[in-house]
């Protein structure tokens, strides 16, 4: 029997407006994440870790810092044919960018020609989870249905966030879906769970490519692939899903096992950091069977040291990356980019630093995010005086998180 040809293809062209400052100057899926991670490692690991080798990246809102992270970090065997490759938009239909999800994949089409592939894999590059799409892909392939969504359990008062999927009662067809419904009617083996659409599917190449066509000649159409295509399937009685809470993962344990989170708000950017630094996390990172891959970044091992006074440094339920200096300071709670510099009596309480921020002495930052280069000097507050930092320009949450932009310097 033939192998199964199978295609990856992520979609990583969005803008990220619900992230924003974070996504001023770069692409949502290239928004750093944990430390040292972007946000589009956790798509890319799970498809090669469930053994996809031909990938294409579709990006177009600021991508480059995105291209420069795919270009060096994701390496494959050109010797095999293996390849992960960021694909800008090309203006392939016409002099116009991708005006939908559906439409990058309707405007990359060459590629699906060049690969002739059985199956498509497509996948968001913005969410925080591990799925071994193997599975959802043999579920795909025993249903006979030509579309197949990737669909996560959550409690039914969330349903207003996601698209939700109702199941047929007798299979695994999708019977309807509906965006944001208020008023969700629960799952059948559990009143207090909805299933939402994680923006996975698996489809049969044929199939895929007639529906993106097809939706391309459309004039009503936002050409979107969970608001046009989907629905689209679905009305045919021709989309299944796959249940993500069912499956397994190498290494995974019963409390991080079905985690997933859309991390498309600034609340839900900033939860789901604070979910790896529990001393048993909601989320692992350390699950060495089913590793999250990065750039590795060549900079020395992070260093706690007194300072000059001999004041210990204190670090305390926290993540710190590669290049870290702290000099007497005091860190709890936070998640440290690369190089992030805490001086002398500075306090970080409950904070996500990305790459290069300096922290000056006796500065204090709670419940912030504070984006790439920001300087705090010495005395200055950030996450303190909410009326201050308004003031000041920075963006703050209702739920009190404050988002510093990228090249800030605060003074006291």
């Amino acid at each position: 029997m033939a192998k199964t040809r199978i295609f990856g293809i992520v979609l990583a062209g969005g803008e990220g407006k619900r992230l924003m400052p974070l996504t001023s100057d770069r692409a949502k899926p290239a928004v750093p994440f944990g430390g040292g991670y972007r946000l589009i490692d956790f798509a890319i690991s799970n498809l090669v870790n469930s053994g996809l080798r031909h990938i294409v990246v579709l990006t177009q809102y600021k991508s480059h810092s995105l291209d420069r992270h795919i270009s060096q970090t994701w390496h494959l065997s050109p010797m095999l044919g293996q390849y992960i490759t960021s694909v800008p938009a090309q203006q392939r239909l016409g002099k116009r960018w991708f005006t939908g999800s559906a439409d990058a994949i309707l405007q990359s089409l060459n590629l699906v020609g060049d690969e002739q592939p059985d199956i498509i894999v497509v996948v968001g590059a913005d969410h925080v989870y591990r799925m071994d799409f193997r599975q959802m892909i043999d579920s795909h392939i025993a249903s006979g249905l030509p579309a197949t969504v990737a669909a996560v359990r959550q409690p039914v008062e969330l349903a207003d966030q996601f698209g939700v999927i109702l199941p047929s009662s007798d299979s695994s067809v999708i019977e309807k879906l509906l965006e944001k419904p208020t008023d969700p009617q629960p799952l059948a083996d559990d009143p207090t769970q909805v299933l939402a659409s994680m923006g996975n599917y698996v489809f049969d190449t044929k199939a895929l490519v007639d529906a993106v066509k097809a939706d391309g000649d459309r004039t009503d159409s936002s050409h979107d692939m969970g608001g046009d295509i989907i629905p689209a399937f679905v009305s045919q009685g021709k989309a299944g899903y796959y249940d993500f809470t069912l499956g397994t993962i190498p290494g995974a344990t019963d409390r991080d096992r079905c985690y997933w989170r859309d991390v498309g708000t600034i609340d839900s950017y900033y939860d789901a950091h604070m979910d790896l630094i529990a001393a048993l996390p909601i989320f692992n990172l350390y699950n060495s069977e089913w590793p999250t891959f990065t750039q590795q970044l060549n900079l020395a091992p992070a260093k706690f040291v007194r300072d000059s006074a001999n004041t210990l440094s204190q670090v305390v339920d926290s993540i710190v990356s590669l290049g870290v200096l702290v000099v007497g300071g005091f860190v709890i709670r936070s998640v440290l980019g690369p190089r992030t510099f805490v001086d002398s009596g500075a306090r970080l309480d409950h904070a996500i630093t990305f790459d290069g921020v300096k922290i000056g002495a006796g500065a204090q930052v709670n419940k912030a995010i504070l984006d790439k280069f920001v300087t705090v000097e010495p005395g200055a507050t950030v996450g303190i005086d909410r009326d201050l930092d308004i003031r000041r320009g920075f963006t703050v949450t209702d739920s009190g998180i404050t988002v510093v932009e990228k090249n800030t310097r605060i003074s006291p």
